[in-house]
């Protein structure tokens, strides 16, 4: 008896022990789960906000000059380093002056030829005029040696010209730089036929490279925004009454994503539309000074088409897209989180503009909308966004 009592004892002992623990247990876990979650949050930044449009665009020196063989022969030499710098009115290429020369000698010999019958021709006409005075002649005799005279006199004049043609060929087998500025590769060597196609023509071209032209196209509807944006300056432009300081400062960005140190400035737009194409030349140009440009680089120029004042700003990993609509988690002032549905704007690096549905100094849910959900009551830890574009 004793020991059944005993083992009911203990029987109601562990089943209180179990109850307690179970009861413990419950509590620990509510007190858990009443505990708000710490979820990182920023603040929607509000300043002025320019828009960027970006153009690619290829790179021309500011002047881009063909050196052309105007005569043809072969090839003598080359008096240039290719890639370097030349300067206006050096020597470039010699093409093989003989033919040429040979031609200069003929003219040269015709000239004198015909001027030796000038000489004859003169002297025949001083002597038939005297005796045209006395009748010693007839009028008609005068009148062959005036005539023969003057097409002697013609014959020299076109044997002058003749001889200034080939000597302005002779002259062409020099080759000079009509510019100072970097000469590129050259198309033809020593002992090569040049001057008639298929052979080269176009020997080589030198660039004047201080300042740098850059082409790009707009289409209608990118020119007409264009235009609009910056219609008091292009009407100044065109009236020839834009200050260069005044002109609109643009950004090249170059194949390696960095931004040229040296801002542009337009420098034209085409006369029309293409037709074929649907777009409009736009030239702009950009100062070189440390010769980092070179003819035919390509890059992207960026034009600032406006500025939002007061713009919104928020992170881009804030944002949840369904279906093309764009919201946000936003904590209120009593720290729970609100879903707003907000429109945006452009990118601007790795924020958005947001044009509608937030305010300044609003807490945004950032890196944990997973996490979160209407309603949920959280404990908001503000971060500071580090933007990688900046």
């Amino acid at each position: 008896m004793i020991s059944l009592k005993n083992g009911l004892f203990y029987s109601k002992l562990v089943s209180i022990m179990i109850a307690v623990a179970t009861i413990a247990s419950c509590g620990t876990k509510e007190q858990q789960q009443s505990a708000p979650p710490d979820i990182p949050v920023v603040e929607a930044v509000q300043k002025d906000v320019p828009l960027y449009k970006e153009f690619i665009g290829q790179v021309y020196g500011e002047k881009d000059i063909p050196i052309r063989a105007r005569v043809e022969g072969f090839l003598q030499g080359l008096h240039f380093n290719e890639g370097l710098k030349v300067t206006r009115g050096q020597l470039l290429y010699s093409i093989d002056p003989l033919p040429f020369q040979s031609r200069v000698n003929a003219e040269m010999s015709k000239v004198a030829e015909a001027q030796t019958m000038l000489v004859k021709a003169k002297s025949d006409l001083d002597r038939y005029i005297p005796l045209a005075k006395v009748n010693a002649v007839s009028k008609s005799d005068l009148d062959a040696a005036q005539a023969q005279y003057d097409a002697t006199l013609s014959a020299v004049e076109a044997a002058k010209a003749n001889l200034n043609s080939a000597e302005i060929e002779l002259g062409y087998c020099k080759i000079y730089s009509p510019i100072e500025g970097i000469i590129g590769k050259t198309l033809a060597r020593e002992g090569d036929f040049v001057g008639r196609e298929p052979n080269p023509v176009i020997l080589n071209t030198v660039s004047k490279t201080d300042n740098m032209r850059v082409t790009f196209f707009l289409t209608e509807s990118e020119y007409l925004t264009l235009t609009r944006a910056f219609s008091e300056d292009i009407k100044k432009d065109y009236e020839g009454k834009l200050d260069q300081r005044d002109k609109a400062k643009l950004e090249l960005i170059l194949a390696d994503g960095l931004t040229y140190e040296h801002t542009g400035s337009f420098d034209f737009i085409d006369r029309s539309i293409d037709a074929t194409t649907g777009s409009i030349l736009v030239q702009a140009t950009f100062p070189n000074p440390d010769f980092i440009l070179r003819p035919g680089l390509y890059g992207k120029v960026r034009i600032n088409m406006e500025t939002v004042k007061d713009g919104i700003l928020v992170p881009q990993r804030c944002l949840m897209e369904i279906q093309g609509q764009y919201s946000v988690y936003v904590v209120k002032d009593d720290n729970t989180v609100e879903s707003r549905q907000v429109i945006t704007g452009p990118p601007i690096g790795d924020y958005v503009l947001i044009t509608e549905g937030l305010s300044a100094g609003e807490k945004v849910v950032i890196d944990a909308i997973q996490k979160v959900r209407t309603g949920l009551l959280i404990n908001p830890v503000t971060t500071e966004f580090v933007s990688r574009s900046q």
